[in-house]
């Protein structure tokens, strides 16, 4: 495949070769000099992003002591999880006591002690993101950005192709109906003749 995409003087080398072999070598440059700075302008963005979000949560959400009232009980939500629940317990911000079925560890019995997420009104909520969350984002977002320059370049390739390939078959059709008759002795027409 590299033989054919050669930049040499072969008289049999079409000037739509040629520049489908330029285009190629453009595009691939333009990923190897694009795909570090689009990664790191992604992931930079999607960082700090995340970063706004985790300490957005966490100045509206507490963490409060709640006291189990019941043993844990499996409750599957039809995804194929099963998750323990029991009814707990705990003091909303406004200091008044809230009672509600909550996620618990395994082997969490009558009375014991859990952390749990609240919102400023007292109801449960999912803990904020963790650092660790926010530098997976950033990374995700760097690959899917690398990824999307990779797609978009290749779009780019396959339309240069494409149109290159028009043209090349559209030059095949005329030099075929310039020489076709020479080479051959079959006279075109119905059969029989």
């Amino acid at each position: 495949m590299i033989r054919g995409r050669r930049l040499d003087r072969n008289p049999l080398r079409r000037s739509a070769d040629r520049i489908e072999t330029t285009v190629i070598v453009m595009l691939l440059a333009a990923f190897f000099a694009g795909a570090p700075f689009t990664a790191h302008a992604a992931a930079d963005w999607a960082y700090g992003r995340s970063l706004r979000v985790e300490q957005a949560q966490r100045a509206t959400v507490r963490q409060v002591r709640a006291v189990l009232l019941h043993a844990a009980t499996i409750d599957a939500y039809g995804t194929g999880a099963t998750v323990l629940m029991a009814q707990g317990r705990w003091k909303a911000p406004d200091g008044q006591l809230r009672t509600g079925d909550m996620p618990v560890p395994m082997g969490a019995t009558t009375g014991t002690t859990v952390l749990e997420w609240t919102t400023a009104d007292g109801d449960l909520t999912s803990p904020p993101l963790q650092r660790s969350q926010v530098s997976n984002t950033a990374g995700f977002a760097g690959a899917a950005a690398v990824g999307f320059l990779a797609v978009m370049l290749a779009g780019i390739g396959s339309l240069t192709r494409w149109a290159l390939d028009r043209r090349r078959l559209a030059a095949w059709d005329a030099d075929w109906l310039a020489n076709g008759p020479r080479w051959t002795s079959r006279r075109l027409g119905p059969p029989g003749r």
